[in-house]
């Protein structure tokens, strides 16, 4: 017959499962109480900028959904979004439509084409973009990539102003316009859309990619029919996360932008401007009046970029592939 394990070893082991299940609740009660705090500031800044807001809205002359002018500080305050919100929306777009076909092509080499030599060190590069501050990209547009924006402007001007659109109505100007600020949000934001594709490719399953080898495919083939369908959510998400940022960059925009109350379709014409813009330029300046005024636009631009943001999260929510840790 088998002897009872002793007492002392009997005591131990209920202390072990009894420490177990304290550091258990310990844990629990943490992480549970960090995503209250969280949904408590997010409900703090929303309440602020909700208040803030009122206050402006119930003095504004202009319609502030319509009204073109930003003049808040007047006798008779006069402001609305509509130029800010063209500029915000049209930039934002330039810079994806320019930012996301690039980053698939980049995680799709790192992945699937380059030797693991020349990988690594690829993607360690690209990643390193997201490091520099935005100043600095700031600063590398308007010394760098608006002087030498010049000829390509003038080329779509010449080939595809038939479209209005690229129609220059201002020639020989210097091209500080949405174009060329969506082409620096482009570089802003590819390294976030390349990092997370490049991770989505990576958890393709293997017998996906080797049985489309086997039944003949080419590896273009097997990309396209294997590992872009498996990835498609994760590239609109990563695509989403990279317009939430694109819609919020300030000092990179203020540096670039030559702002104004202009809303026009020609996006190689100067002016135009974006709510984080707008924000930087003006808050130093403005008066009581006028600071809640741009907190009212700070409030669209905030509930805009919870939209974006909310819809990657819905698109990633629809495949469990891309839950917990891979999200």
């Amino acid at each position: 017959m088998t002897s009872s394990p002793p007492a002392a070893a009997r005591g131990r082991a209920r202390r072990s499962r009894s420490d177990s299940r304290l550091g258990d609740s310990i844990f629990f009660n943490l992480s549970r109480g960090s995503g209250i705090l969280l949904l408590v500031i997010m409900a703090a800044i929303a309440g602020f900028l909700a208040y803030r807001s009122g206050i402006a809205l119930s003095m504004d002359e202009g319609n502030f959904l319509t009204t073109f002018e930003w003049n808040p500080d007047a006798p008779k305050p006069v402001f609305g979004i509509a130029v800010l919100t063209f500029g915000t929306i049209v930039s934002a777009l330039i810079a994806m439509v320019i930012a996301v076909p690039v980053a698939v092509g980049i995680a799709l080499f790192i992945s699937h084409y380059a030797p693991r030599r020349i990988a690594q060190p690829f993607a360690y590069l690209v990643d390193l973009l997201a490091a520099v501050p935005s100043i600095v990209y700031g600063l590398w547009g308007v010394l760098f990539l608006v002087p030498h924006m010049d000829g390509l402007t003038a080329w779509m001007d010449q080939y595809l102003g038939w479209t209005y659109v690229f129609d220059q109505t201002q020639a020989g100007v210097t091209p500080r316009n949405l174009f060329t600020v969506g082409i620096l949000l482009a570089i802003m934001v590819l390294p976030i859309i390349t990092a997370v594709s490049r991770e989505v490719f990576r958890q393709v399953p293997r017998m996906h990619e080797e049985a489309a080898l086997a039944l003949g495919a080419t590896r273009w083939e097997m990309i396209r029919t294997a590992v872009l369908p498996f990835g498609r959510p994760g590239i609109i998400s990563a695509s989403m996360l990279g317009l939430g940022r694109a819609l919020g960059e300030t000092i990179a925009v203020a540096i670039v932008l030559s702002a104004n109350s202009i809303l026009s379709l020609h996006v190689l014409d100067p002016g135009g401007g974006t709510f984080a813009q707008n924000i930087a330029l003006k808050f130093n300046e403005a008066q009581p009046f006028g600071r809640d005024a741009l907190m009212a636009s700070g409030l669209v631009l905030f509930v805009i970029t919870l939209l974006v943001n909310g819809a990657a999260r819905l698109i990633i929510a629809r495949r469990k592939e891309y839950s917990g840790a891979n999200a």
